[in-house]
């Protein structure tokens, strides 16, 4: 195992310690900046490269990259130091952002997105590897819980602040000024994060690392592609599902066997990282609904600009992140996490249940109070789950265990959209037959009525006008046509987003109901390493 330099808390160090501190605080900004903006500019960036029929794979995709970098520069960190990956993860990242703010279609954007995943998606277990590095458990559950302070700040100013800038500028803005935060979090981490001290050889796990891309992109792309492009019994969904499945059964059974496998099969084999684990990945249902689906909800629904969108939301990321802070320092006095973890998916789930009620008269106060509290159900849960990897597990896996619990939230992240953007588009094609009035089949030529089957048309001005226009251009009253076929547009837009809201209060029970069963362990006591155990 590589060696790192410790950088110690003494008196004599402070400077060490205060410059490596910064640089993951920054970094973790960086980071979180991205995040929270992505959702506000999403729906407009859709709009303006034509992508609203691809914006479930702006989501997944990426999402797919995130999970599959967390494992493999987990492991990587272990290996070569968590500087050498800090730099490359942000040098993704980078790169990604400026492919992205010169995209001129929308397939080109998703492209760029998930190479900014690449690297973005591998920030956050890094920093919190890093913290886990420099102290004690205790200490680490403070550290860890105040490192939410940068996500917090960004949570406060970032959805509002983009917002406008996309109103009154362009989403484009958003991209480069990420590109400015990443050379100075790169510059912070060569001043502030040493390298390793020493190295020793290492087997790299290639067979694992091709069986797990193999294995988490064909079951995205199942999931992402049922019910929408083919039937779920089709000979397509169903060998992708086989090939998923088999990979994954392969993928199992070569780590059992590794030498240095990039999921260590003791991971799998704790029930408290599995149990904790397996209601993240569930819970971020909830989560995608509300920082992506409910952006689209307020601007297509409601009709809200994407600056109003950024103020509805900021709530829901403030109270998110902030919530990690007390929620560490209580851990490390309590040194207990079941009943907040109970607590915590709790409140989601009662946020969630409440969420279904949202309809285009809903008003602003009930929207900020119902997100404010989803937002303070699941600002509990980042933070004890990066602790439970660390404590149900011995040192020697810190970062693979930090990187295996963000894998399977970042998988969630990919399941969420795919299954529900699946839901939302029957749906909304469903409710739009029954909405639309029965005049527009007559007085309307086929390329309005193939445009009308994508509600971008409500977040577009330009593809507004030439609706009006060729409605106009049809005879009739074509002004009166334009607005109820509109109102039909935003009805069917409700009713498929009423299916997301709905998706996410069931799987955040499930999830409630499944943290209750979990294990606690101390988060004190070393856990036994069972390789060096079977070694002796």
């Amino acid at each position: 195992m590589a060696q790192f330099q410790p950088i110690a808390s003494s008196a004599d160090n402070k400077k060490p310690v205060a410059l490596g501190l910064a640089a993951i605080f920054i970094t973790y900004f960086s980071s979180a900046y991205f995040f929270r903006g992505s959702g506000i500019t999403l729906p407009k960036i859709a709009a303006d490269l034509n992508g609203m029929h691809l914006y479930s794979w702006a989501i997944s995709l990426p999402a797919l990259a995130s999970a599959f970098v967390t494992l493999t520069f987990g492991k990587l960190s272990d290996i070569y130091g968590r500087r050498v990956m800090l730099l490359t993860a942000l040098g993704l990242y980078m790169g990604g952002a400026i492919l992205a703010a010169i995209s001129r279609d929308f397939v080109s954007f998703i492209t760029a997105r998930m190479i900014i995943s690449l690297g973005q998606g591998a920030l956050a277990p890094l920093c919190f590897s890093v913290i886990g590095d420099l102290y004690s458990p205790a200490e680490r559950s403070r550290w860890s819980g105040l490192l939410q302070i940068p996500a917090g700040v960004a949570a406060m100013i970032v959805p509002a602040s983009v917002g406008m800038l996309t109103d009154t500028l362009s989403w484009r803005y958003f991209l480069w000024i990420a590109v400015l935060l990443v050379l100075i979090s790169g510059v912070l981490i060569i001043i502030g994060i040493p390298a390793i001290s020493k190295r020793t050889e290492h087997k790299i796990d290639f067979a694992g690392t091709c069986l797990l891309a193999i294995a988490s992109s064909t079951m995205i792309l199942a999931f992402s592609w049922a019910g929408s492009d083919y039937a779920w019994t089709s000979i397509t969904i169903l060998g992708l599902l086989a090939i998923s499945i088999l990979s994954w059964c392969i993928f199992l059974w070569i780590e059992s066997k590794a030498a240095e496998p990039m999921l260590d099969p003791q991971v799998l084999k704790s029930r408290t990282f599995i149990t904790a684990a397996a209601a993240a990945l569930i819970s971020y249902f909830a989560c995608l609904a509300m920082i992506m689906y409910f952006p689209l909800f307020l601007q297509g629904v409601q009709g809200t600009s994407a600056t109003l969108s950024g103020y509805r939301t900021t709530p829901f990321s403030a109270f998110m992140s902030f919530t990690g802070v007390p929620v560490g320092i209580l851990l490390a006095r309590t040194k207990r996490y079941k009943a907040m973890y109970i607590v915590g998916y709790g409140i989601l789930t009662l946020a969630m249940f409440a969420s279904i009620t949202f309809d285009v008269g809903t008003p602003a106060w009930l929207e900020y109070l119902v997100v404010s509290i989803a937002g303070i159900g699941l600002g509990a849960i980042p933070t004890m789950n990066t602790l439970i990897a660390q404590f149900a597990l011995p040192k020697r896996l810190l970062g693979v265990a930090v990187g295996a619990m963000f894998f399977f939230v970042f998988m969630g992240n990919a399941l969420a959209p795919a299954i529900l953007g699946s839901a939302m588009n029957l749906e909304y094609s469903k409710t739009l037959k029954k909405s639309l009035p029965e005049e527009l089949n007559q007085s309307a030529n086929k390329h309005i009525l193939s445009s009308l089957s994508n509600p971008r048309i409500l977040l577009s001005e330009p593809a507004m006008t030439d609706l009006k226009m060729s409605l106009r251009k049809s005879g009739n009253d074509g002004s009166e046509l334009f607005a109820r076929t509109i109102q039909a547009i935003r009805t069917a837009l409700e009713a498929s987003l009423r299916y997301v809201f709905i998706i996410g209060a069931i799987t955040s029970l499930i999830a409630f109901l499944l943290i209750i069963t979990i294990p606690e362990v101390s988060i004190e006591a070393e856990v036994q390493d069972k390789r060096n155990v079977t070694e002796r």
